[in-house]
């Protein structure tokens, strides 16, 4: 059994929790029992019990889904639980992806330090996802042992990267030289995305126009483009050759 503890949660937004709603009449066989027991609930909301109204924030219990783009963010928490301090003590985190492994935490290019009864020693990594697929977070920890000899242990973390939109394209060729391209951009997320610019990029060959914008120059789907979880909106450009 190691002296030290880790702990590794994800920082991302908590969400709000609420009671679980389970109330009956008190005529009923099990008179006020159900009732007492929503309003002993810690997470219910006083004189509002059976609405199901939150007002505690849960922290995230897992890694959960994570989109290729986001900026995955987690701390590390090593705590002395022995009743002796513990020396030596550092973290290494490295993110293993399909292709490689990154070095992520920043306490190992420091010294080793010493912890004291119930102290801890944390740090919060930030990384920038660019890979698909399976990642493995590997944290390292290692510590002056009570035999005077170095003891490390390591805690693995898997969790998934996927895509957060799909797009779809299709050609139109008019009857002129010019070539309309249709492009479906679709949220696959499990939440609301809003598009802030969406552009189709010229070649050597074609000169691009886009067809989402009124006379003005102002966007036709409006100043904000929401799209709900698997929602889709289709823009459309015209290319002509140069």
């Amino acid at each position: 059994e190691h002296l030290v503890a880790l702990k590794v949660m994800r920082l991302t937004k908590p969400a709000l929790i609420s009671p679980t709603i389970v109330t009956c009449d008190f005529k009923d066989l099990p008179g006020n029992i159900l009732n007492n027991y929503l309003k002993d609930d810690p997470t219910s909301v006083l004189q509002m019990e059976t609405l199901a109204a939150g007002q505690f924030l849960l922290l995230p219990q897992s890694f959960g889904n994570i989109y290729l783009g986001e900026t995955f963010s987690c701390y590390v928490c090593v705590h002395n639980e022995t009743t002796q301090p513990v020396q030596s003590v550092s973290i290494k985190a490295d993110l293993q992806t399909n292709s490689q492994r990154i070095p992520l935490s920043t306490q190992q290019n420091q010294s080793p330090t010493m912890l004291d009864v119930d102290e801890t020693l944390s740090d919060v990594i930030h990384h920038e996802v660019k890979d698909l697929g399976t990642h493995i977070l590997v944290c390292e920890v290692t510590y002056m042992s009570n035999y005077n000899t170095l003891a490390s242990f390591r805690k693995f973390f898997k969790f998934e990267v996927m895509k957060p939109l799909d797009v779809k394209t299709k050609i139109y060729n008019a009857e002129s030289d010019e070539v309309f391209l249709e492009a479906q951009v679709q949220n696959i997320t499990s939440g609301p995305i809003i598009l802030e610019q969406v552009s189709l990029e010229g070649s050597h060959q074609f000169t691009v126009k886009s067809l989402n914008e009124d006379g003005e120059g102002h966007s036709v789907f409006g100043d904000v483009t929401l799209l709900q979880a698997q929602e889709s909106c289709q823009y459309l450009y015209c290319l002509t050759p140069k």
